[in-house]
Formats: structure tokens, sequence, C-alpha cells
């Protein structure tokens, strides 16, 4: 398969996180953290470029033209995440064409492994696209109004969801915009996949390829690049 683009979308406030700024430009290991997630998917072989989602207003973003010897663009997101992953597909190279297979990306994932987006673009490249996750394995509850556990729900058939993601070009924005004609805000690519009437395909990658999303996760994820490294 050919090498692809990359849409990172880093519009967002992450509040959970804390700190003076959007957790992406939070430091870990002496740098931002959207740095380390950029440079990661640089490193690989099968993308071909990167497309990064700011907000209007971003005042921390570093201006650059390449990571790694690939093309790096911006693009101005919106006040959803969908929005912004809409927004820098439109934004895309015209060399990239409708039919091509787009990776989306979280900027607060840094620790997403070669091998995985290698699984990912081999396995869903067959089909019609996909997502890397990971099977449910804890127990799961249903917390009733008061934060009491009500009920164990069944894991089975259950992943977690996680990122990178892989669509053609044309299918993800049209079923992006379907969504938010409808006013949904889809929480993932492959929510607005299946709302359009896609199956897309469950790869499983490390469970290590964790989300940054509050304090603690920051002192987590320097802990896993540096036993990546």
């Amino acid at each position: 398969m050919d090498a692809l683009w990359c849409v990172i979308p880093a519009a967002g406030k992450g509040v959970r996180a804390g700190g003076d700024r959007p957790k992406q430009y939070q430091p870990v290991a002496g740098r931002p953290l959207l740095d380390h997630t950029l440079e990661r998917l640089a490193a690989h072989p099968l993308v071909a470029g990167l497309m990064v989602v700011i907000a209007a207003d971003d005042m921390h973003f570093s201006a650059t033209d390449q990571v790694r010897g690939k093309p790096l663009l911006t693009t101005v997101g919106g006040s959803e995440r969908s929005y912004s992953v809409l927004a820098g597909i439109e934004a895309l190279p015209a060399a990239v064409t409708d039919d091509a297979f787009v990776l989306v990306h979280d900027a607060a994932r840094p620790c997403v492994r070669a091998e995985d987006i290698t699984r990912l673009v081999t396995e869903a490249g067959r089909r019609d696209g996909g997502l890397l996750g990971a099977p449910l394995r804890d127990t799961l509850k249903r917390a009733d109004a008061g934060g009491h556990s009500a009920e164990t729900e069944p894991r089975d058939g259950r992943w977690r969801a996680f990122t990178p993601q892989m669509f053609r070009r044309a299918e993800l924005a049209r079923a992006l915009r379907l969504a938010a004609e409808a006013g949904i805000v889809v929480s993932d690519e492959a929510m607005a996949i299946e709302r359009a009437g896609g199956r897309p395909l469950l790869v499983e990658g490390s469970e290590d390829n964790i989300k940054v999303t509050t304090p603690a996760d920051f002192a987590l994820a320097e802990f896993l690049l540096g036993r990546m490294k």
C-alpha cells in the first residue's frame, strides 16, 4: 500500500488535564506532548505527511514545514473534534485522491507503536477501513444516579477504541458531514462511518497506546516513551 497522510486534530482545550495551556502543548520529557506524537507518526514509513488541525486562536503551535523529512501542513479546526477532522480532510493536498485511505490520530496519543500502525494499514486496507482498539478485559459496571453499582454489564464483544483510525478520504468526509447535518457530534471517525452504514474493522493494538487526559497521564506517557526508545 502507498504511504498515507495522517490528520491530527489538535484544536481542543483539554481542560481535564489542567495546566496553563491546552494539553497537547504541555511538556512530556521536556517537549510538548504534540511533538512526541508527530515524531512517532512521521517516523513510520507508511506515513506520507501530516495535517495538524489547530484552533483559530492557537498561540502555542511552533510553525514548521516538515517532521523527519515528511511534509507538515496545518489548517484551522472547529468547536468539536469531528469538525476539526473534517477540516483536516478537506485541507489535504489534491494529490490525496477521494479513494485514498487517510489516517486520523489523536494528538494526545504519543505512545502508538509502529507495529500497530503497520497492522492497521495492512489489515484494514484489505477492507473498507478500520481502527485500532482492544477488547474490554475489566468487569464493566452500570452506575445509578447516586453513583452506586446497579448492575454488571456483559463485556463480550465490547472494545475500547484507539487511534489511528483509517478510512477512505471521500467516504469519511461524507460520513462526518452527514453526522454534522443531523446535529450529532460523533466521538470518533468509526462512529461516523457506522452511522453511514459502514462496518469498520477492529484491529487489536497495544493497550499502552494511551490517550493523555488527566494530570497523572503525563507521568505515565513519559515512562512509556522512555521504554519505547
